[in-house]
């Protein structure tokens, strides 16, 4: 199977909503995406629920715990318990971030990894390493962040410098652009039309906290911004438009409201489906 066998709009699964979506599961939506640390040692009645949804849907996955940027070696008995999970349950692709969570433990958190040279290496490395043990190209995804600590390079430098070492995919988190654009003082559409278009295996859009008009906390807790939505639409019609899918983490609505978020998605991929000016390569 090719990586990122996806299309259309998606939302995230969250655990309890099985139960609602085995008594209606034709939801509309095209994907849906899981962590796989909260699902890889799940067994009886939800491991089983959870089997048949994956039978019945088209499911990916987005790490919480690989630790790409991190100091620490990478966990080489979890990329092999991936690759099985992923296996077992045809997960159409895998993404995570590009960021680090672990050194002596688990952080709990996700740090941006400092905007150097070295650390280019260093996480590309890393990258490719896991991409050969899962036999599959993965997306990193941008992350947001609230300082920069010892940068050398900007955002933008990194990132695409990362892909192209590492001949990775972007998972391409629309919030957190808009997010990093206000909290550091960037021009959001500028950044977005500085990045590889046609590496965009999906993305994300969520929700996020005002503090001061300076100061935004990308929570997916909340509805997503208007304006969140207008970048969304800015890369649909610089790239073409790609598989798209909500995150809510906190403060989860009923799932038809939810639902109902999730379906703008398709409504702006439907109004923007125009001749693609950068995404003109395919990556499988």
């Amino acid at each position: 199977m090719a990586a990122f066998d996806i299309r259309g709009h998606g939302l995230g699964l969250r655990r309890a909503m099985l139960r609602e979506l085995e008594a209606e599961p034709d939801t509309g939506m095209d994907f849906w995406e899981v962590a796989p640390e909260n699902w890889m040692e799940v067994g009886g009645t939800h491991g089983r629920r959870f089997r048949a949804f994956t039978e019945r849907h088209a499911v990916l996955c987005h790490g919480l715990s690989l630790n790409l940027g991190g100091p620490a070696p990478l966990d080489e008995d979890f990329i092999r318990s991936l690759r099985a999970f992923l296996d077992t349950h045809g997960m159409r692709g895998y993404s995570e971030h590009l960021s680090y969570c672990a050194d002596d433990g688990q952080l709990y958190d996700l740090l941006p990894v400092p905007f150097t040279e070295d650390a280019v290496d260093h996480v590309a490395t890393r990258i490719a390493r896991v991409q050969e043990m899962l036999g599959r190209r993965i997306a990193i995804e941008n992350v947001s962040y609230y300082c920069a600590t010892g940068a050398e390079m900007s955002e933008l430098e990194f990132i695409n410098a990362v892909l192209a070492r590492a001949d990775c995919l972007l998972l391409l988190d629309v919030n957190n652009i808009y997010v990093n654009s206000v909290n550091h003082g960037y021009d959001a559409e500028q950044f977005l039309r500085g990045l590889p278009g046609d590496r965009i295996a999906y993305a994300h859009t969520a929700g996020h906290l005002a503090r001061a008009p300076d100061l935004v906390i990308d929570t997916h807790g909340e509805a997503v911004d208007e304006r969140v939505w207008q970048l969304l639409a800015t890369a649909y019609r610089q790239f073409g438009v790609f598989p798209t899918m909500l995150e809510r983490d906190f403060n989860l609505p009923p799932l038809p409201e939810l639902l109902s978020e999730a379906r703008r998605i398709a409504t702006l991929q439907a109004s923007c489906l125009v001749t693609p000016t950068s995404r003109s390569a395919q990556y499988g």
